[in-house]
């Protein structure tokens, strides 16, 4: 009896160790896999809310509390000039409200260079900065590059025109009819009366306004009074500055300046009275008598 006892005794402890030696082993599997799981894990990222279109935006629409909406957004990842609260983007002393000055689509961040200061029309205005002018420029679609212009673009203003009557000339030295690169790189804001940046449609304008200085107001005016301009449109991606440029017909066909030879000095006639003294003749000049 005390045989199967024992037996019965060493058979439990052994299926009790063996119980043991599986439970620890399947606990270390399982925090083996919860530390992969955590190893694979995303970082966790942080974000901000900021307000973002709550439906499609048209250029000139006011905008509205109902036309926004808060959502998260990360944090790193924050583009210049975003409305984190809604006091900022409708205070509430704003007598008007903004304006939409680019189209947005639902969803899309609204930021401050996409609408207009709290009470300011979505025009020509809301485009010139502190100590700029807006300039009109006729143009047709010789000059205004087949009416493909729009507001945001930037073009090269260049001055067609005579010079060289009388004592003038340029600093190249060109005569004649000159083509001249007068202004580079000047930001279009408005075409014809639209200052919408989203138009696509190919259409001849009549005049484009340019953003300007003082400065460049009157030297385009003096330049449109006097000759004729034309534009020349900058790529989106060119940020490279141009040179002076100066064009007139003999750079154009590549031809030589011809000096003109100089003038023959006719010599003054002198007349002279040889006096020998000794063996040395001496000359002295005297009056010419015809």
């Amino acid at each position: 009896m005390r045989l199967i006892f024992g037996l019965v005794l060493l058979v439990g402890v052994g299926l009790a160790g063996f119980a043991t030696y599986m439970a620890r082993n399947y606990i270390n599997q399982y925090q083996q896999a919860l530390a992969q799981e955590r190893q694979q894990r995303a970082p966790a990222i942080e974000t901000v809310n900021v307000l973002v279109a709550a439906r499609d935006l048209k250029y000139g629409e006011k905008l509205a509390r109902d036309a926004v909406l808060s959502v998260p957004y990360p944090r790193a990842s924050l583009p210049e000039g975003v409305f984190t609260d809604a006091a900022a983007l409708f205070p509430e002393d704003a007598r008007d409200p903004r304006e939409v000055l680019r189209s947005m689509v639902r969803g899309e961040v609204i930021l401050t260079g996409k609408v207009t200061k709290p009470g300011e029309s979505a025009g020509i205005s809301s485009r010139l900065g502190s100590g700029m002018r807006a300039f009109a420029i006729e143009v047709d679609a010789k000059s205004g590059v087949s009416g493909f212009l729009r507001p945001g673009d930037r073009v090269d203003v260049y001055w067609t025109g005579s010079v060289g009557k009388g004592n003038i000339r340029t600093e190249g030295d060109s005569t004649g009819s000159v083509t001249k690169l007068i202004e580079a790189r000047m930001p279009l804001i408005g075409v014809d009366q639209s200052a919408d940046m989203d138009r696509d449609e190919a259409r001849i304008a009549r005049t484009v306004t340019v953003a300007a200085t003082p400065q460049q107001v009157a030297a385009l005016a003096q330049a449109q009074s006097t000759g004729r301009l034309s534009l020349s449109l900058v790529g989106a991606l060119d940020e490279t500055t141009a040179e002076v440029i100066e064009v007139d017909q003999r750079r154009l066909l590549g031809l030589q300046a011809v000096e003109a030879p100089a003038p023959m000095v006719e010599e003054k006639e002198q007349c002279m009275i040889r006096t020998r003294r000794g063996s040395e003749v001496v000359m002295t000049p005297i009056p010419c008598t015809n």
